[in-house]
């Protein structure tokens, strides 16, 4: 974070979760139908608290900085996504 040490990245290949794939796909959905753009993503995820930032996972980075930017260009309100966000709880 801001060039601070992070220690070893590893560059294997990986399996990835079935929510991080979705979390993508939708990047790139809202990319393509420029609602949002990759500098918005970064700037929202280079805002978040540093503590939050150590703590998330990279796609949960990205969970955050989509919400965030989707309600700052008002394409989803904050009542909008947290009723969503308690039907997908309610799934769980």
């Amino acid at each position: 974070m801001g060039g601070l040490p992070a220690g070893k990245v590893d560059r294997g290949e990986h399996d990835y979760a079935d929510w991080e794939r979705r979390v993508d796909a939708m990047a790139v959905v809202l990319s393509q139908k420029r609602r949002l753009t990759v500098d918005e993503r970064r700037r929202a995820i280079e805002t978040l608290a540093p503590e939050a930032y150590d703590e998330l996972s990279y796609y949960e980075r990205w969970v955050i900085a989509l919400g965030q930017t989707l309600i700052q260009r008002g394409i989803v309100t904050s009542a909008e996504l947290a009723k969503k966000m308690m039907e997908v709880q309610k799934r769980g």
